[in-house]
């Protein structure tokens, strides 16, 4: 009788399974199924089977997951193979049968632990029972699943937060929206063994044995954002904000993730050099689509980082308009990119399910790793700094207000009169089905100056001093000093004609100076412009001048100025520019500040390529560089990508462009995969670094033979 049951073979049914579970992009050898899910498996045995109902109730499946299978929690699991199944936990039916195989359909609980697993069939002889392997299997989460914490109803959604592959992130300034290409590469069959080393490294360094805890995606976003940029946790990115990057990879020459996930397991879980937020937030994008939480990349323009949950940022600003760093750690940012992660909250309030924040770029520790999320962007809107302790400085990136403080003979620092600078601005992700923006700023907070915006706001005025006392970041007399109240003085700044200027041009400035104070001023005014960073660390100052005039009652003055490509080509790296204006009045001392940013945009690429091209059939793609230089671009080095179109990276080391001549060059390839692919291409010389540019064409499948 035990005979009967011997094993001859277990067919998985890779191909078929991972199609119908949407994961044949990662592998159709190995089976990579979703949690809630059935998938089918075929026994076939050695010999017939005789009296299928009596061999039946001898039979039953066992999966277990992670060094210790535990019972006690859940990762070690025994169940029935029955006729009908059990839709409550782990459950095996029989579909089909003949004397010499059963066709299975196996279901794993949709609040299972994503992991790998080992299948194992336990057959009870009359003495002992005996267990026959049948083969490993991948878990992930299941964002189509009804009963998944992950579930997300929207399939245009699915689509892109969790199966596409190709992104686009937003960066540059709020006037100068600018889209790079991105590479997700989450179905990579490697990826996928990366993803979950990436869990095993993070719960090893925190002492972290419980597995059953995986099936949770709040904790594994947390493990996930915890792990790409803490130290206890042996990182996978360093920031590099400041250093020169010579011993690594700039941020800004990363096309994708892949590159970066095999790196850090190559090197033995030793951190990838260099990321910044856009980096980290990308990376984090990838692993979770991975494990099949739905995430998208968020972007947020004028970003006051590391607050601490205080409503205000401040800067500062030496007597002569330069921008001064200063012991704060609290600065703002031109953008901040961080994740949003779709998934139920039943460990919160009713009410906070859908869109969390999760923040994978380091900064200050609120207790454990350096990690920030998952927080319901709901709550993030409304300010209820009570639900999330992440919500405080969540809310004060987006709404702080910002302060300029301009120092004094004496050392101290003046706060000077400005306009309002709103922070938290054309919040952007990259659009479901179509490479548009999206702005999502609507979702995070009210209208400026509404009802509702200065309802929220007053309330985590009042909130945050109960928590922090009524004194919370007063000025200290000795060394900062409030701004003196002479508001009939007032300038505007304005930059003529766009905020963004093409590399190579000069730029053109006019600032425009008005008094309204009923009676005539003398005036000192100071104009710069400095290099920053993007996380707002000034590099270096490009140009200054000092006026002192006289304004009459109700007088305008508009001073232009000129700053050279050459004067600004050589400190620019991949910093941008700020204009600050600096006006104050000789006799009250009273000081009045604007600033614009410039952003310096590289030329584009320009790619042509068919709207369609036939599946095996060779084509060429176009790609063209006008110089917009009055020098030539030398040692141009031209790299392209494209998944499906072109297989690994191609490098091309092209000639010398000259000043307004262009560079062509003709790229051959022969598509292999059926759909929208996307060619990607990076170009980098001398003079410009970083040049990135896009084209999806759509590939016919092609027909099989007659």
């Amino acid at each position: 009788m035990g005979q009967a049951l011997h094993i001859a073979k277990c067919d998985l049914q890779a191909p078929a399974n991972n199609g119908v579970h949407r994961t044949a992009a990662i592998s159709t050898e190995r089976l990579v199924v979703r949690r809630g899910q059935p998938f089918a498996i075929t026994l076939r045995f050695a010999a017939e089977v005789q009296n299928y109902l009596q061999q039946l109730k001898r039979v039953s499946l066992v999966v277990q997951t992670g060094p210790r299978p535990s019972k006690a929690d859940g990762t070690h699991v025994q169940f029935p193979v029955s006729s009908l199944g059990d839709r409550s936990g782990w459950s095996a039916a029989v579909q089909e049968r003949d004397s010499l195989s059963w066709s299975l359909s196996v279901t794993s609980p949709a609040s299972a632990a994503v992991g790998r697993y080992t299948l194992l069939l336990r057959i009870r002889g009359t003495q002992r029972a005996t267990e026959h392997p049948l083969g490993t299997f991948t878990l992930l989460f299941n964002p189509w699943c009804r009963d998944d914490s992950v579930f997300l109803p929207n399939e245009a959604q699915r689509q892109e937060c969790v199966l596409n592959q190709d992104g686009s992130i937003y960066w540059g300034t709020e006037s100068t929206i600018q889209v790079q290409p991105w590479d997700f590469s989450q179905f990579e069959e490697d990826i996928v063994d990366i993803c979950f080393k990436l869990l095993d490294v993070g719960a090893h360094w925190q002492q972290d044995t419980d597995r059953s805890k995986r099936g949770d995606p709040v904790h594994v976003c947390r493990l996930v954002g915890a792990m790409l940029n803490c130290n206890e946790l042996r990182r996978v990115l360093t920031g590099g904000w400041t250093a020169e990057c010579r011993d690594g990879t700039p941020p800004t020459q990363w096309l994708g993730s892949a590159p970066i996930l095999r790196q850090w397991a190559a090197e033995r879980c030793q951190p990838v050099r260099y990321g910044q937020c856009w980096v980290f937030a990308a990376v984090a994008c990838s692993v979770l689509r991975c494990l099949g939480i739905p995430t998208r990349v968020v972007t947020s323009f004028t970003w006051a980082h590391n607050t601490g949950g205080h409503l205000s940022v401040d800067e500062y600003y030496s007597e002569s308009g330069d921008k001064v760093a200063c012991n704060g750690k609290a600065s703002i940012w031109s953008f901040h990119a961080w994740n949003e992660c779709w998934m139920a909250r039943p460990d919160l309030p009713p009410g906070y399910d859908g869109w969390q924040v999760l923040d994978a770029t380091p900064q200050e520790k609120s207790g454990g790793p350096s990690s920030c999320g998952p927080t319901p962007v709901r709550a993030i809107r409304d300010g209820i700094l009570e639900l999330d302790p992440d919500v405080a400085p969540l809310f004060a990136a987006l709404n702080a207000e910002h302060r300029v403080w301009v120092q004094r003979p004496d050392g101290r620092f003046q706060r000077a009169a400005s306009g309002a600078r709103y922070l938290g601005n054309s919040i952007s992700t990259k659009a479901m089905s179509c490479d548009r923006c999206q702005d999502l700023t609507h979702l995070y907070k009210f209208p400026e100056g509404s009802p509702q915006a200065r309802e929220v706001l007053e309330r985590v005025h009042k909130k945050t001093n109960e928590l922090e006392g009524a004194s919370g970041r007063e000025t200290d007399p000795n060394t900062l000093l409030p701004a003196i109240k002479d508001l009939a003085l007032l300038l505007f700044v304005c930059i003529q004609p766009e905020s963004s200027v093409l590399l190579g041009q000069d730029i053109q400035l006019a600032v425009t100076a008005a008094n309204w104070s009923g009676g005539e001023r003398a005036v000192y005014l100071v104009l710069g412009v400095q290099t920053l960073r993007y996380d707002g660390t000034p590099i270096t100052q490009l140009w200054k001048e000092e006026l002192q005039f006289t304004l009459r009652d109700n007088e305008e003055k508009t001073l232009s100025a000129q700053v050279p490509y050459l004067q600004y080509k050589s400190a620019l790296g991949d910093g941008h520019l700020m204009l600050s204006a600096l006006l104050k009045d000789v006799d009250t001392l009273s000081v009045h500040f604007a600033q614009e940013e410039i952003s310096i945009c590289k030329p584009q690429l320009a790619i042509k390529l068919p709207q369609s091209v036939m599946q095996y059939q060779p084509t060429t793609a176009e790609i063209s560089l006008q110089n917009p230089l009055p020098e030539p671009l030398e040692q141009c080095v031209l790299s392209v990508t494209g998944r499906g179109l072109i297989y690994r990276e191609r490098i091309y080391r092209c000639d010398t462009v000259q000043p307004s001549s262009s560079l062509h060059v003709p790229i051959p390839f022969t598509p292999t995969q059926a759909g929208t692919k996307r060619l990607t291409v990076h170009l980098s010389c001398t003079q410009i670094q970083d040049i990135k540019g896009y084209r999806s064409v759509n590939i016919v499948a092609a027909q099989p033979p007659a």
